[in-house]
């Protein structure tokens, strides 16, 4: 896995950049599934970025987040990433973070948002796999499915991403990233939680879609 060339670096209406915009969603969706083992943190080790901090185009930039992930990724270990994981995610009734977007939105679980965004996933094609026991608001499925519409998209099809960001990304998933950030047990995924937040934004500017924050 590599930074490389950063994703707010390449031409908005660029095939590359829509790869990156992809595999950065893709990413961010494995680190928030499941605590990394010792492969994932090994691709993480091999980030690059290049020195810029800032996109010709004024949409930002994600090298600084791509640097903090690289380096929490020395300092860490799978044993101590699952029981991080544990605390922050799981907990015992629930974790510091509560990573489902009815929970953010109405203060519930399996709330409106979540009938909503079902309907959507309907609606584009994707079905619940008969294993996966999470509802389809976890931050994860959401940042997963919004991976996949980038990738299956041409540079210039951008309704469906900007609907789909706009509905399901925009009202919770800042708030959820800062919270991460912030959250008493955060080590190796604050720097998780700074490269979502740093995501979003760029993406709203990108998209011209607002996030709540």
């Amino acid at each position: 896995m590599t930074a490389q060339k950063d994703i707010a670096e390449a031409g908005f209406d660029d095939l590359r950049y829509q790869e990156l915009r992809a595999n950065a969603y893709s990413l961010v969706a494995h680190l928030l599934s499941a605590a990394p083992n010792e492969a994932t943190l090994e691709r993480l080790l091999g980030i690059t970025t290049t020195d810029s901090e800032t996109s010709s185009n004024g949409s930002g930039s994600l090298a600084p987040a791509w640097r903090a992930l690289r380096d929490a990724a020395t300092e860490a270990d799978p044993e101590q990433l699952a029981r991080e994981y544990h605390e922050l995610f799981i907990g015992l009734g629930h974790g510091q973070v509560v990573p489902y977007a009815s929970r953010y939105l109405t203060g519930f679980l399996n709330d409106r948002p979540l009938a909503d965004l079902r309907d959507d996933l309907a609606r584009l094609g994707f079905e619940r796999q008969p294993d996966v026991q999470e509802p389809e608001d976890h931050v994860a499925a959401v940042c997963e499915v919004m991976a996949s519409i980038v990738a299956d998209a041409s540079p210039d099809e951008l309704d469906e991403q900007q609907q789909f960001f706009s509905r399901h990304i925009a009202p919770w998933m800042q708030t959820l990233f800062t919270d991460l950030v912030n959250a008493p047990s955060a080590r190796f995924y604050r720097a998780v939680g700074i490269l979502g937040r740093a995501l979003v934004q760029i993406e709203g500017r990108y998209l011209g879609v607002g996030a709540a924050s």
